[in-house]
């Protein structure tokens, strides 16, 4: 059964899509606030009036940061799209996590024996503190987890409310 199948990920795959969303829009806003205060700085000065304090660097602010949270939302956006698909025709597979480092993850599969299976190593790709430390928070929790493509798979956990993604972690 495809992991989509269940309704608890498409729950939390709706949440992911909801935050990518918002970092669009939030960018989408920033940058046409900047327009507009440079629109109206412009104005301002073109009508003989002071040039308000600070006005050129908050134009420029507004501009390039929201721009960049702009693209940040669109490439989370498009990465949650990649997932849902790939949810789409991979089934979940039931293990237990351990962690192993602060974004380094080992997942046991259902019946794993410490003296002939071999874990599944991955790494965190999330950068955020917050989101690291949730699933640090699943050690030792049965996690459910699938591959999206030979080096990129998804973790959840029940309650967890999103998707984790994590790359294969290189050995060393």
């Amino acid at each position: 059964m495809p992991a989509l199948d269940d309704p608890q990920t498409r729950t939390d795959l709706a949440a992911l899509r909801a935050g990518a969303l918002r970092w669009l829009a939030g960018g989408v806003v920033a940058v046409a606030l900047g327009w507009l205060m440079g629109a109206a700085v412009i104005r301002i000065t073109a009508d003989g009036g002071a040039r308000p304090p600070f006005a050129g660097l908050m134009v420029v602010l507004l501009a390039v940061g929201g721009l960049v949270v702009a693209v940040v939302g669109l490439g989370a956006w498009l990465r949650a799209r990649r997932w849902t698909a790939a949810l789409a025709r991979e089934p979940w597979q039931h293990g237990r996590l351990r962690i192993a480092g602060p974004a380094l993850l080992q997942v046991e599969p259902a019946g794993y024996d410490e003296l002939t299976d071999e874990a599944l190593q991955l790494q965190l790709m999330s950068t955020a503190v917050w989101r690291t430390r949730a699933v640090q928070r699943l050690d030792g929790a049965e996690v459910r987890y699938a591959e999206v493509s030979p080096r990129e798979w998804l973790l959840t956990a029940d309650g967890a409310g999103t998707v984790y993604g994590a790359r294969r972690a290189g050995r060393r």
